[in-house]
């Protein structure tokens, strides 16, 4: 099922004009403070109506100014979950749980409800009322309300900005579960560029009520010249691999179509798809393949492009296998290099600059 976009609306001075489709997946909103990426999501949700456009769920029409159509939420089949949770204190989390049929009128779907219990992991917690839960927990059993209000599909609107690292780490996993086996679109809605490479299968790049650019997240990380929109010290690349062993001395082997990958220990059993995250600041180039280095990933690649900024910085945007990923260095750096299209180069990347949190499964 896709989502189709294309409003606009005005208020206060701030104009959004957007336009995107969202496939199955997580499509993540991601943007700064203020580009519009919650207003985006209220209109989908039918919190708020635009002053022109349509929006496309499937084959149903939530909206069309032409035409005069403006489905309510409650009627949309779109499960929201916000940055608090926003779960009824008085009621357990079974109780939180079992609202959503309650409210609609029927019987909650015993079979379904297990299923969702196991896969976002708060059997133990059943009984337990919102105030005793941590704020990961919260956002589990939110996350399972809005799931068991039988969904067409699923607005996450910055779940874990109030969650610290720990919390977040926690969740993170639970989500990656949700977008592979819920079969549901998800739209989320971030500022936080870990998050998106982590979770997004495509991603709408906002600014200033603006669609920049949206397509498949490894296209547009990889792309030298959005590095500035991502930001420059976290820009970086995704490419996907296979863990294919766990060694005695706490490393994990991913193989990537240029070579293999040796990372922190990778939470995901041999033979697991994973995506891999890696920082342009963190990798290191070679025109001749290095001796005597103690870094362990060395890959052979070829430059695509080379992308000056006003700066002293440049971005080398490289082929390694079927992979592209990108280096960022100094411009004298890459003139000694002699660095341009077709130029054939080694890649070095240290084991321990690519964080546990930087690799996700798939």
């Amino acid at each position: 099922m896709t989502l189709a976009v294309d409003i606009g609306h005005g208020f206060g001075g701030f104009t959004l004009e957007a336009a995107f489709e969202a496939p199955g997946g997580v499509t993540a909103l991601f943007g700064r403070s203020g580009a519009g990426k919650t207003t985006l999501v209220n209109a989908v949700a039918g919190l708020l109506g635009p002053d022109r456009g349509r929006i496309v769920l499937g084959e149903r029409v939530l909206f069309d100014s032409a035409a005069g159509v403006f489905v309510k939420p409650h009627r949309r089949r779109i499960g929201y979950v916000f940055q608090e949770g926003r779960l009824f204190p008085h009621l357990s989390v079974a109780g939180n749980l079992a609202y959503p049929a309650r409210a609609a009128g029927r019987k909650a779907d015993g079979r379904e409800t297990a299923r969702v219990v196991e896969m976002l992991g708060i059997g133990p917690l059943l009984d337990r009322r919102p105030g005793a839960l941590s704020g990961g927990e919260k956002q589990r059993v939110a996350l399972g309300r809005a799931l068991l209000s039988a969904p067409e599909m699923l607005l996450m609107d910055e779940p874990l900005a109030a969650l610290d690292a720990e919390r977040k780490a926690e969740i993170l996993p639970y989500i990656e579960r949700l977008r592979d086996e819920a079969g549901l679109p998800i739209l989320y809605v971030s500022h936080a560029l870990e998050e998106v490479a982590r979770l997004a299968t495509t991603v709408v790049l906002l600014a200033e009520g603006r669609v920049v650019r949206a397509g498949p997240a490894e296209a547009l990380f990889a792309d030298p010249d959005l590095a500035p929109r991502f930001g420059l010290r976290e820009a970086g690349a995704l490419l996907t691999g296979e863990v294919i062993a766990h060694d005695a001395d706490g490393l994990s082997e991913v193989r990537v179509s240029g070579g293999v990958l040796y990372l922190p220990q990778v939470a995901a059993a041999p033979g697991a798809r994973v995506r891999v995250r890696i920082e342009a600041q963190d990798v290191i180039l070679s025109r001749d393949r290095p001796e005597g280095l103690s870094a362990l990933n060395i890959l052979p690649a070829v430059v695509v492009a080379v992308k000056q900024g006003d700066g002293p910085g440049v971005i080398a945007q490289l082929k390694v296998g079927e992979d592209v990923i990108l280096a960022r260095l100094t411009r004298r750096s890459a003139e000694a290099l002699d660095l341009a299209p077709g130029r054939t180069c080694h890649a070095i990347v240290k084991s321990v600059a690519v964080a546990r949190g930087a690799v996700g499964r798939i």
